[in-house]
């Protein structure tokens, strides 16, 4: 059977784009509890707040984000479950960064001392940044956005990410304390020092 491969022509249609609710200027300010409140009675949508108060709701993908998607968490909890030092987490989870914002990445991964430490209440949103964190451009994306939610992550303690672009065969690598790294085409990312032993093929994922 061959395989369904789409070409890199998708970048210029837009069905859908995020939309972007201005909270703070029309005086409405949401607490966590209340965006967790209002997350869970409209679970058919992807729900994000800004550091500024702005609530984010995210389109459904189109079907080949949605398998690299299913890929990229899928290697990722396959290691996660073999190593035992973190928890590894899929695009539906969030995560309440330092300064303020709820962001969900499209996969992530959180050292298992500090959810310990923190004991978290598991049916509520994850109160910290997580260690690792991926997000996955789709057809719907604009990469500039990306790239800030990338840096905001960096800038509230992740210690490592990745943003994976298949439109342009690329991958941004954001380390603590380090300049952006971008390659070209790679075939597979380490984890290095943060996810030893790690390494996530790209095939199906940026191809």
């Amino acid at each position: 059977m061959g395989k369904l491969k789409s070409g890199h022509t998708q970048r210029q249609v837009r069905p859908m784009i995020p939309l972007v609710l201005e909270m703070e200027t029309a005086n409405i300010h949401l607490s966590d509890e209340q965006f967790y409140q209002l997350a869970q009675v409209n679970r058919d949508l992807r729900l994000e707040r800004t550091a500024e108060g702005k609530l984010v709701i995210m389109p459904p993908t189109g079907w080949e984000t949605g398998n690299r998607n299913f890929r990229l968490a899928q290697r990722l909890g396959n290691w996660a479950d073999a190593d035992g030092t973190g928890i590894g987490f899929d695009s539906s989870t969030g995560f309440i960064l330092p300064n303020g914002a709820i962001r969900s990445p499209d996969a992530a991964w959180v050292k298992r001392e500090r959810l310990e430490a923190l004991r978290p209440d598991p049916n509520r949103f994850l109160p910290l940044c997580p260690d690792f964190a991926i997000e996955l451009c789709s057809a719907n994306d604009d990469l500039s956005t990306v790239r800030a939610k990338m840096q905001e992550y960096l800038e509230n303690s992740m210690q490592l990410g990745w943003l994976l672009n298949p439109y342009e065969q690329q991958v941004d690598i954001y380390r603590e304390g380090q300049p952006i790294e971008v390659l070209n085409s790679p075939t597979q990312l380490s984890g290095e020092s943060v996810l030893p032993g790690f390494v996530l093929p790209l095939d199906g994922i940026l191809s």
